[in-house]
């Protein structure tokens, strides 16, 4: 892309590393064209782990409408989100404003971008398609387009190689981006690459899309046109839509438009964040731009949205990033609208954090980042002036979650009779004649209640709204519902968990607001208020999850390492599973954790010794990597849980979850071990001396 001097581009840390050899999983480009070819990539121990988890929804097509692309191009790339298990870091960058994106592409400036499964798992648990980038510049990127473009046979060799890696790792297509001068006649090869590569996409991946960067031209000439016309309109003809260079003019959105005619909406008109010669300037002012292409009818190429957290936008990267993405609503409104299908489920999580809650219970109190655990993220409405609202509401990373790492916390003051609203999301269900059931989790405090107020509307019987109070109360004008009160687990006493029922048949569910209101008659007369919502459950059944036992999973441990690290023995392994009957359901998300046990509470008669069953990840495939687990000195065992979790919310019990069990090694059996590898001329010699 033009302009991009100030694109840092780092290596990511690893690999210096053999990545045939296990290791922790990360995500990593390819960087040559030789590398492409070799197939080398899917010899990594990391390959398996960079498979997307979650498939884009069947029928996600593009909406004919105005469409808004965001190209993630931050410091180089493969930063916090390559660490496929999580990392470390609960200010790792993070986007959760996916109810404004209609096509998110990775972007960096290696030859082959592939992005991380994090991106692709939670973009597809939105409706969000998900682009890699193939990218050629400078002297690097001529040499790879003489090879490439050599023949009609080479162009449509390594297309073939880009569709086979976005098929294997589950993501939708291509952002192509050819920054070099080129031979005139290499032209009709490199139409050939674009032509070939988005038919066989849309045949190996129905749905996905292929886009073409405004960069060289038809006659072989590097030269950001910033607009649609003849000179890179070829291209366009044969791919599924143009990313405009980002230095266009106010009337270039229009002059686009009349030049794609019935593919208008397929040009998305660059803007680049940092504003780098960007029409509107980009930063605090990307809705001037944002405002003119909505206006001409085309679609926007959004680049860069981590200038927020790459600038350290004060006050904070939560309130920067609410209030830029609220003038992108604000200019272009909503894209996606969810609850669409059940189950749903948001425990509100943005996939960072200080702590990790499964069902009420604290399991991790440090530290993580993991964008896959994201659920479906709320539509919480910024607020410039908080002053201007009675209570406060974010996300939050401090309260105690109920499950994951988030939270939607409501404080402030609220006077005796009086109610405070906030939309938390925007939905598109319809209802058939079957009740649908409402689980929400909630933890307040003194007298402050909070409840659910259901938007629906329907073509015959108009529009209706629906009340669910915990606590019977008279001050609404909507029909009151009140749940009944679910058992909430013995480790979770501050949560209330509430259920209601509702049959709307014909009707569709359009919004879910959250209200505040106080308890009637007041125990106190504080006006204070806190509440804390801490998951939402919407399904067509009330009946509990229903897990396949342990026995029913096969469980194994492979590329088993034994260690020392500070006088302390350790553990590297690679875990897996899967169901014998393997047409049994996939599940989006297993916790994993591990028991030490020791020699004392192995002869222990069962029940009478509890171990600690202590939690080390999660992971979103079937398979997880231990790595230098600490083991104390009196562990003899090894139980290694694998907490199996479904797509609405539930987890399975862990006394009846799947698990793998493994003997510590003792020193002499290590010594024995590393005997046993050698080869048989060094044991010979060995036992001489």
């Amino acid at each position: 892309m033009s302009g991009q001097s100030n694109d840092q581009k780092s290596d990511p840390t690893p690999p210096p590393f053999d990545p045939s050899k296990p290791s922790v999983p990360i995500s990593y480009p390819i960087k040559t064209l030789e590398d492409l070819e070799n197939g080398s990539y899917y010899k990594s121990f990391h390959y398996p782990f960079n498979k997307t988890s979650v498939p884009l929804r069947p029928n996600t097509g593009l909406a004919q409408r105005p469409r808004v692309l965001v190209c993630h191009d931050m410091q180089g790339g493969y930063v916090d989100d390559k660490w496929i298990q999580g990392g470390e870091n609960s200010g790792a960058y993070a986007i959760w404003h996916w109810y404004l994106i209609d096509v998110f592409v990775y972007f960096s400036h290696y030859l082959v971008t592939l992005p991380p499964p994090c991106w692709t798992n939670t973009a597809h648990t939105h409706g969000v398609k998900v682009l890699g980038t193939f990218i050629v510049e400078g002297e690097e990127g001529t040499a790879t387009c003489n090879k490439m473009l050599s023949t009609k046979e080479s162009a449509h060799k390594y297309a073939e190689l880009l569709v086979k890696l976005a098929v294997a790792l589950g993501f939708d297509g291509w952002l192509l981006n050819m920054e070099v001068d080129l031979d005139i006649s290499q032209i009709p090869n490199l139409k050939e690459f674009v032509s070939y590569l988005t038919q066989t996409m849309h045949s190996s991946a129905p749905g996905s899309l292929v886009i073409w960067y405004d960069s060289v031209t038809i006659d072989g000439t590097l030269s950001w046109q910033n607009q649609l016309n003849e000179k890179n309109k070829p291209f366009f003809d044969i791919s599924d839509g143009i990313f405009v260079n980002y230095s266009w003019e106010e009337d270039y959105p229009k002059l686009s438009a009349m030049v794609a005619g019935d593919r208008k909406l397929d040009v998305y008109m660059g803007i680049d964040v940092f504003g780098r010669g960007t029409y509107g300037g980009g930063q605090w002012t990307t809705n001037v731009a944002l405002d003119v292409i909505k206006k001409d009818n085309v679609s926007a190429a959004i680049f860069a949205p981590g200038w927020v957290y790459e600038t350290k936008q004060p006050p904070d990267f939560q309130t920067a990033q609410n209030r830029w993405w609220s003038l992108v609503e604000k200019s272009w409104g909503i894209v996606q609208n969810y609850p669409k299908t059940l189950p749903f489920y948001s425990n509100f999580d943005q996939g960072r954090g200080n702590h990790i809650s499964v069902d009420g219970a604290p399991v991790l109190s440090t530290q993580w980042n993991n964008i896959s655990s994201q659920t479906f993220q709320p539509f919480l409405e910024y607020v410039d002036d908080s002053t201007s609202k009675t209570i406060e509401v974010h996300v939050d990373f401090k309260e105690a979650s109920f499950n994951g790492g988030g939270n939607i916390t409501f404080k402030g003051t609220l006077e005796a009779g009086a109610s405070f609203s906030t939309r938390i999301f925007s939905g598109q269900l319809l209802l058939g004649p079957l009740p649908i059931y409402f689980i929400y989790s909630v933890s307040s405090e003194g007298n402050s209640q909070l409840g659910l107020s259901l938007e629906f509307s329907s073509e015959t019987e108009g529009k209706k709204k629906l009340f669910l109070a915990s606590q019977g109360t008279n001050q609404f004008s909507s029909e009151v519902l009140v749940p009944r009160r679910l058992t909430t687990p013995d480790n979770a006493p501050r949560w209330v968990m509430q259920e209601v029922s509702i049959a709307m048949n014909g009707y569709t569910l359009t919004e879910i607001h959250a209200v505040c209101y106080k308890q009637q008659p007041e125990i106190t007369n504080t006006t204070e208020y806190f509440a804390v919502l801490g998951d939402i459950k919407i399904s067509n059944s009330r009946n509990n999850t229903e897990f396949p036992p342990s026995t029913t999973w096969i469980v194994d441990g492979q590329d088993i390492e034994w260690g020392t690290s500070q006088g302390s023995k350790t553990l590297s392994l690679k875990i897996s599973w899967k169901p014998e009957d393997e047409k049994g359901p996939l599940f989006p998300k297993y916790n994993i954790y591990v028991e030490k046990l020791s020699k004392q509470s192995i002869r222990t008669l069962k029940g009478t010794l509890e171990s600690v069953r202590e939690y080390i990840g999660a992971a979103h495939i079937e398979a997880f990597y231990v790595s230098q687990l600490v083991i104390p000195s009196d562990t003899s065992s090894l139980k290694f849980i694998i907490q199996v979790c479904n797509v609405d919310g539930a987890s399975q019990n862990l006394d009846d979850a799947p698990f793998f069990q493994l003997d510590v090694q003792s020193s002499t059996n290590i010594l024995s071990l590393l005997f046993g590898c050698l080869p048989p001329l060094v044991k010979k010699f060995i036992a001489y001396l």
